[in-house]
């Protein structure tokens, strides 16, 4: 913000120096312009990131079973050890842990139901007495 405050007093300062001058040069005027605009575009990354991650630490914990509050991103409780909401599967690319419903594993982005929907479902198998 400090920088960007800088940069709009200077081109402020340089507009009315060129027209003391009467020396208008419009390359450096669209630089100087062009250099703002990217300060600002980074500013509001940058507010939509803080925006992002204040939300994310102000939401309730989520609780175990046993009571314990359990982190974001945990898939077993600290405390019991039980798996934390749905099933637990590995990653067939990195072998990381994802939700057994999720589409993309989390460490490495390879696609997870395109793995479980091209292996065909088991039969049953007939019971020996018929």
């Amino acid at each position: 913000m400090r920088v960007r405050e800088e940069r709009i007093r200077d081109l402020g300062g340089l507009m009315l120096e060129m027209y003391r001058r009467d020396q208008f040069r419009q390359d450096l005027v669209v630089d100087r312009c062009a250099e703002l605009l990217a300060i600002e575009e980074r500013l509001q990354e940058l507010d939509a990131l803080l925006s992002t991650a204040h939300s994310l630490r102000h939401r309730p914990a989520a609780r175990c079973s046993c009571g314990a509050p359990v982190l974001w991103g945990s898939h077993f409780c600290a405390n019991c050890g039980r798996p934390v909401g749905e099933a637990v599967i590995a990653c067939p690319e990195c072998n990381a842990p994802v939700p057994a419903d999720a589409r993309f594993c989390t460490s490495c982005g390879h696609g997870i139901q395109q793995q479980a929907q091209d292996v065909p479902e088991a039969q049953p198998e007939p019971a020996q007495g018929d």
